[in-house]
């Protein structure tokens, strides 16, 4: 898994401000894949826990795969009163589970971060047939609205790996290459949060490319933000937009 550490001074403003992922994704997994509250779920770069807790609400027992300290210890925080969420501090591309011992392996917004022929060969490994692989990526609207346009404008302007991090879902020859050709099946989603200026602000810095406080750009761009959220706002909350996009399948 690359950079591991990246994430380590977000986890915090990763938890409190990013978005969770649409109810509907469980309802498409039920009738495409076969779900089940019974089913065991292999959850890799489980982070802090959103997408972990979508399958826990269903009832399914959940191993949260992350090898982030911080990252790993918001999940755990989040999802301590649910019994069935395991917590491993691991690698994609090697989870430590026993052999053929997992039904579903999910990544939200994670399976960039992955080696992926080595995290294919490890979901072989610890699937137990018909497993399913679902990928799920939430994909900002950035020019949906004018206050997510000028969004995108401040990441531009004050992170300079914006560009060349910044993704929108997966491409074909990428799905290609790890499901096998043809072998997978793409589903859209709507989704959205509303947020107060903090929050909001939190997602901003949620993104490993935004400058921390150390850096000499922070208070200026701070200040630009809450000038682009004050002429957005009238009511206090800024509304984020997305597609979130699903991926599944079986491997070959």
């Amino acid at each position: 898994m690359k950079n591991i550490d990246l994430f380590s001074r977000c986890a915090e403003n990763y938890a409190q401000s990013r978005p969770s992922y649409p109810r509907e994704i469980i309802a498409a997994l039920q009738l495409h894949c076969r779900l089940t509250p019974s089913s065991v779920i292999a959850d890799l770069g489980s982070g802090t826990g959103l997408l972990s807790q979508l399958f826990l609400d269903f009832g399914c027992e959940v191993y949260g795969v992350e090898p982030n300290k911080q990252m790993r210890s918001a999940g755990e925080l989040r999802l301590a009163t649910y019994p069935r969420f395991h917590s491993i501090a691991a690698q994609a591309e090697d989870t430590g589970l026993e052999e053929h011992t997992v039904d579903f392996i999910t990544a939200g917004q994670a399976f960039h971060w992955f080696d992926a022929a080595r995290t294919r060969a490890e979901c072989v490994r610890i699937l137990r047939p018909p497993g399913w692989t679902a990928l799920l990526w939430n994909e900002l609207r950035l020019s949906a609205t004018p206050f997510l346009t000028a969004y995108e404008h401040i990441l531009e302007r004050y992170a300079p790996e914006y560009k060349q991090v910044n993704r929108k879902g997966f491409t074909s020859e990428e799905m290609d290459d790890f499901f096998g050709p043809s072998n997978w099946t793409e589903q859209t989603f709507y989704n959205q949060q509303e947020l107060d200026y903090d929050t909001a602000l939190a997602r901003l810095l949620s993104s490993s490319y935004t400058p921390g406080p150390e850096n000499a750009a922070y208070p200026r761009m701070v200040a630009d933000f809450r000038q682009v959220f004050d002429a957005a706002t009238t009511d206090g909350q800024a509304l984020f937009l997305y597609t979130t996009r699903l991926y599944y399948g079986r491997l070959s």
